[in-house]
């Protein structure tokens, strides 16, 4: 698309009080976090990946070309990196990804910055930013079902001690790389069956938590995270971090809520939780993914729940206050072009928002406008917004629609199809 087709768009939209310029400086500022995960199937590098009866997490698919080191993950993220038109990618490290030493395991429960400076060198080299989980699955420790809200102490203390030395990783990352590192608390804890004892497991997790968080860190290298899910396999009918239980927990502690697309009923809308908990908490992370049936993991879309989420933090200006994430994994595709996909998706549905005519949106429903209000909104679709976009991956000197897949095809050919 050539650079007139975005003067063109740029006149339109200033017709409508937008300016295109402004929405391409914003989006270009805007950090996106992709998970390690999707490039390994959530199999990490601590030797052996946990089995499901471990409480692993289940990845469908065979696509070839998963991962098996940190040096492949590297190296595909790079290339992934080189057809997103972005310049402030960051990479969402968990726990069980560190580089730890081939003739030991090592405890969770002592982990350490080292184990995780080979991503310290690589990020700074290439201009990435990371994010850190503590990694609370996958592990015979979990294989029950419960971590922090153990009712064995012995086990309990052992989630605990390794959620802290997540959050000292965490903030080890963010003082390298100058910006904090995200760090997300996510358990498995619950369910099959109808539980007799609710209260019991919540009461524990609180303590847990206020334990592993009691190290107090510096927010300029490390901003933790809380997030709730509402049900998982194995935890169907009960789950200890539910989505109320961390509301409380994240408001009463002032930690950021992380609130995840793929994790609420597919008749909530998670765009309308926003502006209700802006108020009380510092701020949100977002967990862009898209839900299908009972599966709360696959690829991200521009979709209208991805659009709403994006549309409700810009025009609440709360931008300044929400850490972009995707939390995904398919195997199903090619894993590279999988998390291209969803970053694309993320950064236009961020773009549109930009774009969206607010002021005149607000102004026609302070004046009681409904019909002209539905009337802005309706048109507001078909604004040209593939020529901004298209400005935006010129800048970026990344691929327009239509051309950044062959480069990935060609990287598959090369790379990934020769490993086994």
């Amino acid at each position: 698309m050539s650079h007139s087709n975005y003067d063109s768009a740029r006149a339109e939209y200033a017709e409508r009080g937008v300016d295109a310029e402004a929405a391409l400086r914003v989006a270009a500022a805007t950090a996106i976090s992709l998970p390690c995960w999707q490039g390994d199937d959530v199999g990490g590098f601590e030797g052996v990946a946990g089995s499901l009866a471990e409480g692993g997490l289940q990845v469908t698919g065979s696509h070839p070309g998963r991962a098996r080191s940190a040096a492949e993950l590297r190296s595909d993220f790079e290339q992934a990196s080189r057809v997103i038109p972005s310049r402030r990618l960051r990479l969402n490290l968990h726990a069980m990804y560190g580089e730890f030493p081939t003739d030991r395991p090592v405890d969770r429960s002592r982990l350490l910055p080292s184990h995780f400076s080979g991503w310290m060198d690589w990020a700074r080299a290439r201009g990435f930013g990371l994010d850190f989980n503590p990694t609370l699955f996958a592990h015979p420790l979990a294989a029950d079902g419960f971590t922090l809200s153990h009712r064995d102490p012995k086990i309990r203390q052992f989630w605990i001690d390794h959620t802290a030395a997540s959050r000292r990783v965490g903030a080890a990352l963010g003082a390298a790389q100058g910006s904090p590192a995200i760090t997300n608390v996510w358990i498995p804890d619950g369910c099959k069956d109808t539980p007799a004892d609710r209260k019991g497991p919540r009461e524990r997790l609180i303590t847990a938590l206020d334990e592993a968080f009691r190290e107090a860190l510096d927010p300029a290298g490390v901003r933790d995270a809380v997030e709730g899910k509402l049900f998982g396999l194995g935890s169907e009918s009960y789950v200890v971090g539910s989505h109320e239980f961390y509301c409380g927990y994240a408001i009463s502690r002032q930690k950021l809520l992380c609130l995840d697309l793929g994790h609420f009923h597919p008749t909530e809308s998670v765009a309308d939780k926003i502006s209700s908990l802006m108020p009380f908490v510092p701020g949100v992370l977002l967990h862009l993914s898209r839900g299908v049936r009972w599966d709360s993991d696959h690829v991200v879309l521009l979709d209208d729940p991805t659009r709403a989420v994006l549309d409700e933090v810009v025009r609440g200006g709360y931008l300044d206050r929400t850490w972009i994430g995707l939390d995904y994994f398919d195997a199903s595709i090619n894993r590279v072009a999988a998390w291209v996909i969803g970053a694309r998706n993320t950064l236009k549905a961020l773009l549109a928002a930009l774009l969206q005519p607010a002021e005149e949106l607000k102004r026609r429903e302070e004046a009681g406008d409904a019909t002209g209000r539905l009337a802005c909104l309706e048109d507001a679709k078909t604004l040209p917004l593939g020529a901004v976009w298209a400005e935006l991956c010129r800048r970026a000197e990344a691929p327009g629609d239509g051309r950044w897949l062959s480069e990935i095809e060609t990287y598959e050919r090369q790379v990934l199809a020769k490993r086994r």
